[in-house]
């Protein structure tokens, strides 16, 4: 799966809301930072998660599914197990018909149900985070050495 980076820069750009299905409350939970990320960079983020479901998270109540949010959202990032997958993109494109993207994060893919949403007209990307991809495009990651080509763990002089 390779994505320009003008493609990932256009997503990125023209969403504004973002449904996080499978947040945590923990802060040291890749899906809570990742979520808390977005929220500071402008993104309106609802959490999704049945265990937290009515309680308060990063400012919004918490749905226990993408088919309780009341409002659109123009992206679905997703933080479970990939074979969670296929259940969370039906119930996001019965939801909203005009969703823009599906968004799997490191480690989840899933071509069937990719598929399935891309024959509906939604861009989908796979096993990337939209919070790396976001420091990345945006120079953020350059001084981590991230952005250099060249990960080592020796020091180069």
């Amino acid at each position: 799966m390779t994505y320009t980076d003008a493609h990932l820069r256009e997503i990125l750009a023209r969403t504004k809301t973002i449904a996080v299905v499978g947040i945590s409350a923990n802060p040291v939970r890749p899906s809570y930072y990742v979520a808390r990320y977005l929220g500071l960079k402008g993104y309106r983020v609802i959490p999704v998660n049945p265990g937290l479901a009515g309680q308060s998270l990063l400012g919004e109540t918490v749905y226990a599914d993408v088919a309780d949010i009341p409002e659109d959202v123009d992206m679905v990032d997703i933080f479970r197990r990939s074979e969670a997958v296929p259940e969370i993109v039906t119930a996001s494109l019965d939801r909203w018909p005009a969703l823009q993207t599906i968004w799997m994060q490191i480690g989840v893919m899933h071509p069937e149900a990719a598929a399935t949403a891309q024959a509906r007209g939604v861009d989908v990307i796979q096993d990337r985070c939209p919070k790396i991809e976001y420091q990345r495009l945006h120079g953020e990651l350059r001084m981590g050495g991230f952005a250099t080509g060249i990960i080592s763990s020796k020091l180069s002089l």
